[in-house]
């Protein structure tokens, strides 16, 4: 995480002096998410030995089952926690979605290896699907003749490799050509320190009060991070799910607010201020709560 956390710094240092930001971001942005992360996700069963295929729909299916109960947490609890009609859905959003694109995958390789990155690429199908079904209806606030779904994501570049790499690993495809997997394996290394970099430049674009937040802000973080990652960690331990498929499956969900958050705020005209603020300040504290809950569930 010191290592992780120091390419974020260089990524702040890099923002405020004009080396990154604005549409250089942008730009760097659509890179990653198209280009360099599928690569990543395909290079996971083209080096060294394929991952279990074994932990497929035991993936999926605990993946399912952790959104159906923090869908339930994000209308729920956010009502607790603001009495502004306008901030639930901002809360509820930030409760149940994490980071997985961008900080997901080089934490989960970092922790569990290359290949589990394949691992974290299953579990992020059911959350795209989510983020673009229940996330919009939580940010738009409407249920009926609200902004419908667009398969096209389920189609994007991100879920084709996912569901290429599933393929793979389920067909036990081995042998693939070097001039194929070399490529793809140094286009997807471009991933993590990418991503990095757009972090720490997106928070150096943030004004010095986002530091600071409020109790509101902080209580979310506090459940974002901490609570409901361990939460979701004993009781499918409990319910008798692998222990590798329960620890990836926490590492996933204790990650810092996802960028999407702002990105849909922007789409359909919402202030983005409470969710930057957010996504900011879980971003922060991952750096410390991560390793401490690496440390004491999955040790």
């Amino acid at each position: 995480m010191l290592t992780l956390f120091a390419i974020v710094v260089v990524g702040y240092i890099a923002g405020k002096n004009e080396y990154m930001g604005g549409t250089f971001d942008k730009r760097l942005s659509k890179l990653v998410i198209d280009i360099t992360c599928p690569a990543l996700i395909l290079s996971s069963a083209m080096t060294g030995e394929l991952p279990d295929r074994r932990y497929i729909l035991p993936l999926l299916g605990i993946s399912a089952l952790t959104y159906v109960l923090l869908t339930g947490v994000a209308i729920w609890l956010p009502r607790l926690l603001t009495k502004k009609k306008d901030e639930e859905g901002v809360l509820g959003f930030a409760m149940m979605f994490g980071n997985v694109g961008f900080m997901g995958y080089p934490i989960v390789a970092s922790i569990f290896g290359h290949e589990a990155v394949f691992y974290a690429a299953v579990l992020n199908v059911v959350n795209t699907f989510t983020v673009f079904t229940v996330g919009t209806i939580l940010i738009t606030g409407k249920t009926v003749n609200g902004p419908k779904f667009q398969k096209k994501v389920l189609w994007s570049t991100p879920m084709l490799s996912a569901y290429l790499t599933m393929l793979i690993v389920a067909l036990e495809i081995t042998g693939i050509p070097q001039w194929i997997s070399q490529p793809l394996t140094m286009i997807g290394n471009i991933t993590v320190p990418a991503a990095l970099l757009i972090i720490g430049s997106s928070m150096s674009q943030l004004p010095l009060r986002s530091l600071l937040g409020n109790p509101t802000i902080y209580l979310t973080t506090l459940l974002r991070l901490a609570i409901l990652p361990v939460g979701i960690h004993y009781l499918f331990t409990l319910l008798g799910f692998d222990p590798f498929v329960v620890g990836i499956n926490t590492v996933v969900i204790a990650m810092p607010v996802a960028t999407y958050g702002t990105i849909l705020c922007l789409r359909h005209g919402k202030d983005t201020t409470l969710m930057t603020q957010i996504t900011f300040i879980t971003t922060l504290l991952s750096m410390l709560t991560i390793p401490l809950l690496v440390t004491y569930l999955l040790s």
